[in-house]
């Protein structure tokens, strides 16, 4: 697994430094935006310093976090562009392009999925601080329920997205061109597990094991679809339901500060996760061989790029 365009060592090194460095400026001028919005509407500079640590949580801080993330879709298209001279949309799939059929089914695929998953928790023990009670009472509507509920609906899936187009998009396909004189094999295996360990630890270092594995588990299958199914599609679907998932139940039931940041998880929660990541992964295949998914690049692209995906 490769990215298509030139060959060289040397592409995929500077790629992977190149998408890190553009992604920590951008997150420094999202954060000047912030501190200037914060000035604008408070005179406190403790409130605005609060806003950028988010703790707590709040609809402008997770507006910070998400457009944190959107913003690296155009970042891997400029890398892509530039450095492997290939048309971004070869970062979401061998066609080219977002295939949307294929994601809407992946996303109805992605409630089977979750629906499974829920059951599966409520038939075990408890799963830690990390999970939300959905037996408790229902949170007050408020005017931060209402921003966070806009924020949510209209910025999680750029976040999903974003996340994706970083780590199975970009740096899975640069990790795996790195090794691919390993063999298919290895270089498949590089670039699942190596952006999937990113992928987890991106998400703070206060995790415990259990969380860890959680997201961790989730960057093993989102990678290994993308080999599978060649393209982002079902990743992107299962993370924008998962988080749809965890900020509306926190919305409704719990907290969001805990939401962004889970800690207290329970061995009890790895169960679940495999039945999520298990039961996503075969209903993605069972559906894109019945579908017809295609998996790899066209030869006509092979010849003008020089190299498989």
């Amino acid at each position: 697994m490769q990215l298509l365009g030139p060959r060289g060592t040397w592409r995929p090194l500077l790629g992977i430094v190149l998408v890190a460095l553009l992604f920590v400026l951008c997150q420094l001028l999202l954060s000047a935006l912030f501190g200037i919005y914060g000035l604008l509407f408070s005179d406190d500079s403790y409130d605005v310093t609060e806003l950028l640590s988010g703790d707590p949580v709040t609809p402008a801080f997770l507006a910070y976090v998400n457009l944190g993330w959107a913003v690296a879709i155009p970042i891997t298209w400029v890398v892509a562009r530039s450095l492997h001279l290939i048309p971004q949309g070869f970062l979401a799939s061998v066609a080219g392009r977002l295939r949307w059929r294929w994601f809407a089914t992946c996303l109805v695929l992605a409630v089977v999925a979750l629906i499974l998953t829920l059951t599966a928790s409520s038939l075990l023990p408890d799963q830690g601080d990390a999970t939300v009670e959905m037996d408790g009472t229902v949170n007050a509507w408020t005017s931060a329920t209402r921003d966070f509920l806009l924020v949510i609906v209209l910025l999680t899936p750029l976040q999903a997205a974003g996340e994706e187009y970083v780590f199975r998009g970009y740096l899975a396909q640069a990790f795996g061109g790195l090794v691919s004189r390993w063999g298919s094999r290895a270089s498949a295996a590089v670039a699942v597990a190596l952006p999937a360990a990113l992928f987890a630890l991106a998400h703070g270092a206060s995790q415990d094991v259990p969380i860890f594995f959680d997201r961790f588990a989730f960057g093993v299958v989102a990678g290994a679809l993308v080999l599978l199914t060649g393209g982002l599609e079902a990743g992107i679907a299962m993370h924008v339901l998962n988080n749809f998932l965890a900020f509306g139940l926190a919305l409704a039931y719990g907290d969001m500060t805990e939401a962004l940041q889970p800690t207290g998880g329970s061995w009890w929660s790895i169960p679940v996760t495999l039945t999520q990541s298990v039961s996503f992964l075969l209903l993605v295949l069972w559906a894109a061989r019945r579908s017809g998914i295609e998996t790899r690049t066209g030869p006509g692209v092979l010849a003008a790029r020089g190299g498989p995906v």
